[in-house]
């Protein structure tokens, strides 16, 4: 697949796979994000290429999740398992995410982190995913939040799995937007 580039005054964000599976490449500059992004790659089975770079590390965090949606919208064959579901312990976190691909964009969290809870709604309607992440338990900010960005790529492994058919009584949706 094609990268995707998003470019903006204030941030400058590029995605795509690396070829052969080598590996995640991530480069934020923000050590935690590079550290989530990384684990989203590892548990997915994605080998994600990011390089990022920004003003200030909101913009940063929301331009990756943005790109990063995109990025896989694009991506998810049309013949993918659509759902996914894990359930993730770490430590005093119990995390669960609960995804469809299914096309139409809704988020339900919240996370402990206003940053990375806004990564997660950036990220799921850009991606036009319907996620819901459910915190059981957890007291420590990092491992909620590393929980479930766990999930969330656990989940995105068996939502993206090839199944060889579509998995809605629509069938393949087509837009043609015509002389607009």
């Amino acid at each position: 697949m094609t990268p995707l580039r998003r470019t903006t005054r204030e941030t400058d964000v590029e995605i795509g796979l690396n070829p052969g599976g080598t590996g995640a490449r991530i480069d934020t500059t923000i050590p935690f994000l590079d550290h989530m992004l990384n684990t989203l790659a590892r548990y997915s089975g994605l080998d994600l290429s990011i390089t990022a770079r920004g003003d200030l590390p909101h913009h940063l965090i929301e331009d990756v999740a943005i790109t990063l949606g995109m990025f896989l919208a694009a991506a998810a064959p049309a013949t993918a398992a659509r759902y996914g579901e894990r359930t993730i312990p770490m430590d005093d976190a119990l995390v669960q995410c609960v995804i469809d691909l299914g096309g139409r964009p809704y988020y339900r969290g919240p996370l402990p982190s206003t940053l990375y809870d806004h990564w997660m709604r950036s990220f799921s309607d850009n991606a036009k995913a319907t996620i819901h992440l459910r915190v059981i338990r957890g007291a420590d900010r990092h491992h909620v939040v590393e929980a479930a960005f766990k999930a969330l790529g656990l989940a995105l492994r068996d939502a993206l799995r090839e199944t060889g058919a579509v998995f809605s009584t629509k069938g393949t949706a087509v837009i043609d937007a015509g002389d607009a």
